[in-house]
């Protein structure tokens, strides 16, 4: 049985505004009705053999995972969280330590790819399981059809073919324009697709030949492992302690047992504004446009609405996103440097990199409203029979207004429900309880007032979700 491994850890700093750290791309449905992560795993159910997918995420994404696997009705994955961010190879290690009893074959899926050949795609994966069978590590190679300076590159040796795979020669970073332009006319150049596919136990091998430190660290933190929930966490220290590099630094680069199958399924990789504007569906014009746009006179452009009417008048080759309380103007030649806007936002510890005004959690969703030094107003929507948890602050009180719904509050000792056109008012430091009992959604307007308005003015007491802060 092939064990679908799928890595939905990144950030995706460089589809900004759009994609921020509490709800990154993979998340996000970018090119269809279903989120990146869906759509990777939409993709390979014609596999033959397939086992419930593991799936390695940040333990901040946890809930939203969960919620979109069962949008599509997938019910027995395994989700692994990790406590820090590791890359992939150490997050592989996690998966093949945790199917190493059953040397399973391994196919390890980024979930940032856009696959239009699903059938050639699934067609690749059966071909690939030939060299698994005799301990290869397969990496799979897209041949270029622009010279990309996106991607990264393998070398592949034609001289020694299997078969139609290939010998690897080296694993080359993102290379300039021009380097990528002699590689692109080489025809000796593959761009890296960052999928693979082996057997746990040869993957664990080849950690232990030339990666010992972070085989010992994942098998203490695998070993260390709990229960949460649904949700499997590792050991904390353990992982850290994890040198934080690529299946291709730690293994790829290294081993003698490593083949490039070139896989032609019509493959992108989602890692700019303009990839997505070249993979999206454009207009006579060349223009991508989603939301509520107008343009006049635009040439070769991305332009996404989110919240209000977008309206673009005499430009050719930009990207420009509008967001409820961001927005991104770029040429697309400049869309890589998106990521120094964010490092620049990041220092001056600014908000929009991390939340977006709409904020999901276990429990359902809230919107920010509006907001000052003292208050903060928001519309939060409670999923039927959920709650949040039992809780208390110590520098702002809350005023409850229920727009729909019935809300059932526990404030102090006291426990009662709230109707529509009804409120209620929770004191500082006064424990309290919010819970939708119905069979529907639960809407309600929060005013917070105080000295303080942060999210991280929470005390918990008890959560049904485990969170503890």
């Amino acid at each position: 049985m092939i064990v679908p491994v799928i890595l939905a850890g990144g950030v995706g700093t460089r589809l900004w505004p759009l994609s921020r750290s509490h709800y990154p791309k993979q998340f996000l449905p970018l090119v269809s009705q279903h989120s990146l992560l869906q759509e990777t795993l939409l993709r390979i159910q014609n596999i033959q053999k397939l086992s419930p997918p593991i799936i390695i995420c940040h333990h901040d994404h946890r809930f939203i995972v969960a919620e979109q696997l069962q949008q599509i009705d997938i019910h027995h994955a395994t989700i692994i969280l990790e406590p820090v961010s590791r890359n992939t190879a150490p997050a592989v290690a996690i998966a093949a330590l945790m199917q190493l009893n059953m040397n399973s074959p391994l196919l390890v899926l980024p979930t940032d790819h856009v696959v239009k050949d699903t059938t050639q795609f699934v067609n690749s994966i059966d071909h690939a399981m030939h060299y698994i069978d005799e301990g290869k590590l397969i990496t799979f190679g897209i041949k270029p059809t622009s010279p990309e300076t996106a991607y990264g590159y393998i070398n592949a040796d034609q001289a020694y073919q299997d078969h139609g795979a290939y010998q690897i020669n080296e694993f080359i970073e993102k290379p300039d324009a021009v380097t990528a332009y002699h590689y692109y006319i080489s025809g000796l150049y593959y761009w890296n697709s960052g999928m693979f596919m082996f057997r746990s136990r040869d993957y664990l091998k080849e950690l232990r030949q030339f990666a010992p430190d972070m085989l010992k660290a994942c098998q203490k933190a695998y070993k260390n492992r709990y229960q949460d929930m649904n949700f499997i966490r590792l050991d904390h220290m353990h992982f850290e302690n994890a040198p934080t590099h690529s299946i291709d630094c730690a293994v790829m680069e290294k081993t003698q047992h490593g083949l490039l199958l070139p896989l032609e399924a019509d493959w992108f990789d989602i890692g700019s504004w303009t990839m997505l504007h070249q993979v999206s569906e454009q207009n006579a014009e060349g223009n991508v446009l989603q939301g509520d746009v107008m343009v006049e006179a635009v040439k070769n452009s991305y332009l996404h609405a989110n919240h209000r009417l977008l309206t673009v008048v005499g430009v050719e080759d930009h990207i420009i996103v509008e967001t409820k309380d961001a927005v991104l103007v770029a040429h697309k030649k400049e869309s890589q440097k998106i990521k120094t806007i964010v490092s620049r936002l990041k220092s001056l510890q600014r908000t929009e990199i991390d939340l977006h005004q709409l904020v999901y959690r276990p429990w359902g969703h809230y919107e920010i409203l509006s907001q000052g030094p003292c208050y903060q107003v928001k519309r939060i929507t409670i999923k039927p029979g959920a709650s949040i948890s039992l809780q208390e602050h110590h520098h702002r009180s809350e005023h409850w207004v229920v727009v729909s719904g019935t809300a059932e509050v526990t404030r102090g000792d006291e426990v009662f429900y709230v109707s529509p056109n009804e409120s209620t008012f929770i004191p500082k430091m006064m424990k309290h309880r919010l819970v939708n009992p119905m069979e529907y959604n639960l809407e309600i307007i929060e005013i917070q007032l105080g000295e303080q308005i942060s999210e991280e003015d929470i005390i918990r007491f008890q959560d049904e979700y485990g969170r503890s802060h």
